[in-house]
């Protein structure tokens, strides 16, 4: 669409950054002051200026340290091009990042859990759903901060409850993103997934056949991280699968209540969690007359029950 050094308006192509099913973006040097940017350049560019601009003009007033920001919205008089000018954000996609690693720590898992859901939540509280948290919709800096970005799908949520729409990623969509009844825990549930990702380096649900993962996502059924990655810890790997719940009833609420539970067990010492769960351990067996749930899946358990009937874990 652009070539290198091809001056577009007041910008230098440099070379191209990524191609998505929305967009071609590109690297590009403002010739005025001399600072890069990030070019995205919709593929259907025979959409009226308003379409065109609908990302833009969502993001623009957004202005948070995890979300990439958007300058402004321009259009090339000499090819009639429209283009988006974003903040360019030198490093790596969280999904390169993993396809080389593997998959991350606890620690750092946790870091880029809070830095993901507090750009949510931010977004949230202005009525913005996300719609494709994906970990190729979130860099990494240089410092590996993370920044979220491509809000091409996204929904401006006023009136409406939920956003009826079924387009997305399909590992990472929520029960009732499928059915077209996306609303603000679907993208705590996105975020879950990339959780479980991070810690686990692998998918809660995949198949190359979309509407495979779809009854693989109805049904709910999924190895909780701990049982997948023994270095996690069970505060962690609770709050990834309440954050996956397949009933809204029992997912986060919103990316505030997930958000206040990342931090509280990022903050508290591993030894401490360590002694609260062996305090709650002795108490639940002191009580047996109180509803029993699975340390892991939090699901309810049969009376005198050994095993979990739904993940298996030894109680």
């Amino acid at each position: 669409m652009f070539l290198k050094d091809q001056v577009v308006g007041k910008y230098r192509i440099v070379k191209p950054l990524g191609n998505g099913g929305f967009g071609a973006v590109f690297l590009a040097e403002d010739t005025y002051i001399g600072k890069w940017v990030a070019l995205k350049v919709p593929h259907r560019q025979n959409l009226s200026i308003e379409d065109l601009a609908s990302e833009a003009r969502l993001m623009a007033p957004l202005n948070h340290p995890h979300i990439v920001s958007v300058l402004t919205a321009d259009k090339d008089e000499a090819s009639g091009t429209f283009f988006i000018v974003m903040e360019y954000v030198e490093g790596e996609s969280l999904a390169e990042w993993l396809t080389r690693e593997g998959q991350a720590d606890e620690q750092r898992a946790l870091s880029w859990s809070v830095q993901i859901t507090d750009a949510v939540r931010y977004a949230h509280s202005r009525n913005i759903l996300h719609r494709d948290l994906r970990p190729s919709n979130v860099l990494l800096t240089k410092d590996l901060e993370a920044k979220v970005v491509d809000f091409s799908i996204s929904r401006l949520l006023e009136r409406a409850p939920y956003a009826s729409t079924r387009i997305g990623s399909p590992p990472y969509m929520a029960p009732e993103h499928f059915q077209g009844r996306t609303t603000f825990a679907s993208d705590v549930y996105s975020i879950g997934v990339m959780m479980y990702e991070m810690v686990t380096g692998v998918l809660p649900f995949f198949d190359l056949n979309p509407s495979r993962i779809e009854e693989l996502v109805a049904a709910g059924r999924f190895t909780p991280p701990v049982l997948k990655n023994r270095r996690v810890s069970k505060e962690f790997s609770d709050i990834i699968v309440k954050a996956m719940a397949r009933d809204l009833s029992q997912r986060y609420r919103n990316a505030l209540d997930l958000l206040e539970d990342l931090r509280h067990i990022r903050l508290t010492p591993h030894r401490e969690r360590e002694l609260a769960d062996i305090r709650e351990r002795i108490a639940a067996r002191d009580n047996p007359q109180r509803e029993a749930f699975c340390f892991h899946c939090r699901r309810p358990l049969p009376r005198r029950a050994v095993n979990c009937p739904f993940c298996g874990q030894r109680q």
